[in-house]
């Protein structure tokens, strides 16, 4: 769609979970008109009604929208929302840009970047990380990788998402490397900060005491500092679910076993993981991983 410099500018977000309705809340607030799509019925609805436009159907958003961003889970469903029935590959218009903020493989999104070049689309290797409420405050951290062309196709809508935007490579494939190496840290450090309350819990220590004495420790972490409070609640309602990082430390894993490279401690974070969702637990949030250990009482919510 071609707008004048007076009209806001038309972004389409598919995908209004925690990152994305946080991106497309971001992108309102710096003026653009965001149209949005969720499988999930009256969510799209309830964004327009906070000022957004809610699309029936992807067509809907790929004939309004040259700029889309997909915020969806994996890359089967990225491959859904481009190929599928009803998807959008055939109906951007050339000259479109589709910018992926999925983890997936990188081999995949290179793939998939001359796919939609047969198309005449530009495409943007963009993961995302940060969690929700950087999302909500438009300070994520985009790991970003594409073309020239991709780019000036964006113009300025990467920095309204985003605090941090980082240009990592020319071809797509480059970001997901390096977020697929973030989502190993990500997931050893909530392993790591899940097994230290397990033992504090095991060993009798007041676990409130404890939260507040490795935050202000060496020991401490990013991921332990703000999923232990989750285990301090009770409440394993999922901002990032216990099945996402069987999924992401899988394609870390995977990414590794291509070059036959060992990833000792990623392998066991995986396997934790593995084991609290097969204990049923995949649908609550990562920090649920901490009820795989035998022998402690976890607090549980008031």
């Amino acid at each position: 769609m071609t707008t004048d410099r007076q009209s806001p500018r038309p972004v389409g977000v598919i995908g209004l979970g925690a990152m994305g309705a946080g991106i497309a809340a971001s992108l309102r607030r710096a003026g653009c008109r965001v149209h949005a799509y969720d499988i999930r019925p009256g969510v799209a609805a309830a964004f327009a009604e906070q000022g957004g436009v809610a699309c029936a159907t992807l067509a809907d958003m790929a004939a309004d929208c040259d700029i889309v961003v997909s915020v969806v889970v994996n890359a089967s469903q990225t491959e859904a929302v481009l190929f599928g029935e009803g998807g959008i590959a055939s109906t951007l218009r050339p000259g479109s840009v589709f910018v992926m903020c999925s983890t997936v493989a990188p081999t995949w999104s290179a793939a998939l970047e001359t796919r939609l070049a047969a198309l005449g689309i530009h495409y943007l290797d963009a993961p995302i990380s940060g969690g929700a409420a950087k999302a909500a405050a438009g300070q994520m951290t985009m790991m970003t990788a594409g073309t020239a062309a991709a780019y000036a196709a964006c113009g300025d809508v990467l920095e309204s998402m985003a605090g941090k935007v980082y240009r990592l490579g020319d071809r797509a494939g480059a970001g997901s490397k390096v977020k697929i190496i973030n989502q190993l840290l990500a997931g050893v450090h909530i392993a790591a900060a899940a097994e230290a309350m397990a033992l504090g819990l095991r060993a009798g220590v007041d676990a409130e005491a404890l939260y507040d004495v490795i935050t202000h420790s060496a020991g401490n972490s990013w991921m332990f500092e703000n999923r232990m409070p989750h285990v301090l609640a009770g409440d394993y309602t999922p901002l990032s679910a216990v099945d996402i990082f069987v999924k992401d430390l899988g394609l870390v894993l995977d990414t590794a076993r291509h070059s036959k490279f060992p990833l000792p401690l990623a392998s066991t974070a995986h396997q934790m993981f593995m084991q609290a969702s097969t204990a049923g637990h995949g649908g609550e949030d990562d920090s649920a991983v901490i009820k795989i250990f035998p022998g402690i009482t976890l607090p549980e919510s008031p």
